[in-house]
C-alpha cells in the first residue's frame, strides 16, 4: 500500500513549513542574548547592569511568549489577563528581596 499525503479540503492541502519565521526568532533571540553576553563582560557589577538583565530578560519572555505561545493575534482581554498577573508577581518578588534585605540590616 503507498503513502500519499493527505490534502485536506479545508485547508486547500498540507501547510507551508513556517521555517523562516522560525529562523528570525531565533536571529532576534540571539541578538538579544548576545547583547546580554557583552553587558556581562564590559559593565561593573550594579543595580543598574541588574536591571538592564531584567529589562532584557523580560522582552524575550515576552517575545518568547507571544512567539511560540501565539499570543501576538489574541485578543487584548486574554493578553492583559495574563500581563496584570504577571505584575503583581514581579511586585511580590522585588518586595520579598526588599524586605529580605532588610533582615540583615536589623541584625
Amino acid at each position: 500500500m503507498a503513502h500519499h499525503p493527505q490534502h485536506h479540503a479545508s485547508t486547500g492541502g498540507i501547510a507551508k513549513p513556517q521555517t523562516q519565521a522560525i529562523w528570525k526568532t531565533f536571529w532576534i533571540l540571539l541578538g538579544i542574548t548576545a547583547l546580554e553576553f557583552i553587558i556581562a563582560f564590559t559593565m561593573k557589577s550594579g543595580p543598574l547592569r541588574v536591571a538592564i538583565f531584567v529589562g532584557m530578560t523580560l522582552v524575550k519572555a515576552f517575545y518568547i511568549v507571544a512567539e511560540f505561545m501565539h499570543l501576538k493575534g489574541e485578543v487584548k482581554f486574554l493578553i492583559w489577563s495574563i500581563l496584570i498577573p504577571l505584575v503583581f508577581v514581579i511586585w511580590l518578588l522585588i518586595a520579598l528581596i526588599v524586605e529580605g534585605g532588610a533582615i540583615d540590616q536589623v541584625r
